[in-house]
C-alpha cells in the first residue's frame, strides 16, 4: 500500500517527507582512495559490456531477419571500455553476421537524412531519460512505496520501444558509450563520420528531459505552486 502524504502541508510549504539527493561534484579527488569509486567503475564496465553485447547482437539479428541486403568521467571511462569489450565479444562469437551487417555500428540508415537521424537520437534519448527520472523520482518514491521496486520495468520497456522505433534509422544509439564501442571495433568510415550524431543527439535529448522534469514536473516540489486543487 502506498505511503500517505499530507498534500495540503506540502502545498503550504510544510516539511517534505522525502529528500532530494545532494548534488555530486564533477570530480572528487578524495574518491581516488575509496573502494566505492573502483567498485562503481567495475560495475559500469561489466554492465556496459553486457549491454553492448546484447544490443549489438540484437541489431545484427534484426538486420539479418528484416533486410539481408542492408550493407561521472571515471565511470564513463569504465562504460566506454566495457562497450569496446562487449562489441569485441560479439565480433568474436558472430564474426559472419558481424561483418555482413556493419558490426552493429551506429550510422544513419539508407534513405534517411542526417537531420532525421539526429532527431531520432534526440527523441529516443528524451524518452529514456524522462522515463528514468519519472521512475526514480524521490517524491514519488516517498509517496508510493512500490515505485522503487517497479522502476526497472518502465525503464526497460522504454529502452525496448526506442529500439523498435530507431533501429531502422540509426541502429539506436541513445548512449554515446554504445556508439563509441561499436565504432572502435568496426572502424568503418561511415560509422566515424556519423559518430557526432550519437553524442550530440543523446546530450540534447537528456538535457531537454532534465529541464522538463525539473521545471515542469518537479515545479511544485520547489515552491512554484501546484496544479492540485485544495477543494
Amino acid at each position: 500500500m502506498g505511503k500517505e502524504v499530507d498534500v495540503g502541508a506540502l502545498e503550504a510549504g510544510g516539511a517534505r517527507d522525502y529528500s532530494d539527493p545532494p548534488p555530486a561534484p564533477l570530480v572528487d579527488v578524495d574518491e581516488l582512495g575509496k573502494w566505492s569509486l573502483y567498485r562503481a567503475v567495475i560495475a559500469e564496465f561489466v554492465a556496459t559490456l553486457l549491454f553492448l553485447y546484447i544490443t549489438v547482437s540484437t541489431v545484427i539479428g534484426y538486420k539479418h531477419q528484416t533486410d539481408a541486403s542492408a550493407s561521472g568521467p571515471d565511470a564513463a571511462c569504465g562504460g566506454c571500455l566495457g562497450a569496446v569489450c562487449g562489441v569485441g565479444l560479439v565480433k568474436g562469437f558472430q564474426s559472419g553476421l558481424y561483418a555482413r551487417h556493419g558490426g552493429g555500428a551506429n550510422e544513419v540508415g539508407a534513405g534517411y537524412s542526417v537531420g532525421t537521424g539526429l532527431a531520432a537520437e534526440i527523441v529516443g534519448t528524451f524518452v529514456l531519460v524522462y522515463t528514468v527520472f519519472s521512475a526514480t523520482d524521490s517524491k514519488r518514491n516517498a509517496r508510493d512505496s512500490h515505485v522503487p521496486v517497479l522502476a526497472p520495468l518502465p525503464i526497460g520497456f522504454a529502452v525496448f520501444m526506442v529500439h523498435l522505433a530507431t533501429i531502422p534509422i540509426t541502429g539506436t544509439g541513445i548512449n554515446p558509450a554504445r556508439s563509441l564501442g561499436a565504432a572502435v571495433i568496426y572502424n568503418g568510415d561511415k560509422a566515424w563520420s556519423d559518430q557526432w550524431i550519437f553524442w550530440v543527439g543523446p546530450f540534447i535529448g537528456a538535457a531537454i528531459a532534465a529541464l522538463y522534469h525539473q521545471t515542469i514536473l518537479r515545479a511544485s516540489a520547489r515552491g512554484y505552486g501546484s496544479f492540485r486543487s485544495n477543494a
